[in-house]
Order: C-alpha cells, then sequence, then structure tokens
C-alpha cells in the first residue's frame, strides 16, 4: 500500500451507496466490523483462555486483521464524506493524542480532556 490517501482513493471504488445514504450506511457498518472485533476476541478469551495478542496462531491474528481492514475502510469512506483525507484523520488524531500526552491528560475521560 502506498499512503492512507492512495488506500482511501480506492476504497472509493468499493462504496455501493451514494448520498447520505452511503454515510448511513458506513456509519452503521463501522459500529458493526467494531463489534465483530470485541466479538471475536470475546470468544477467544472465553473458549481458549487467550488475554493477549502474542498467543495467538497466525491464522487468528489474519483474521482479527481482516476485520481491522474493514474498519479502516469505513473510516475512510467517512473521512471523505466529511471533506478529510485518509492522512489528515490519522494526523488530527496523533495531534490529539499528542497534545494529551503533553498535557498529562491521556487518561480520563471527555472529548477536549
Amino acid at each position: 500500500m502506498k499512503t492512507l490517501n492512495y488506500y482511501q482513493e480506492q476504497a472509493r471504488k468499493f462504496d455501493i451507496y451514494k448520498g447520505n445514504m452511503s454515510i448511513t450506511h458506513n456509519v452503521l457498518k463501522l459500529v458493526g466490523e467494531s463489534g465483530e472485533i470485541a466479538e471475536k476476541l470475546g470468544k477467544l478469551m472465553r473458549d481458549r483462555d487467550i488475554d493477549d495478542f502474542n498467543s495467538l496462531s497466525d491464522d487468528i491474528k489474519l483474521e482479527l486483521v481482516k476485520e481491522l481492514g474493514d474498519v479502516l475502510w469505513y473510516i475512510a469512506r467517512l473521512s471523505e464524506h466529511l471533506g478529510y483525507t485518509l492522512a489528515q484523520t490519522a494526523q488530527i488524531n496523533m495531534d490529539k493524542l499528542q497534545s494529551r500526552k503533553d498535557r498529562g491528560k491521556l487518561k480520563g475521560s471527555g472529548d477536549n480532556r
């Protein structure tokens, strides 16, 4: 993969919905795909007594990465709908986290802490 923005441009090809339907669909699917990752990890913890990524097989890791890829696709599409590139979205997040770290606010709650 060349860059985050290249990924975003390519991801556009696979969006079958247009306009507001696309936005709504992408938000709902983002939540769903995130839930799939949580569900898979929960089942691994329950059924295999796995509590860290180091003990996962390569096959299981690949399945989780596939789900993460789905999450990334929806984030890329939603970023574009908001008028941002995926690289800008990533940079904004890094800036926010750095600011929190600099101010000793990594822990806690609230969007603008």
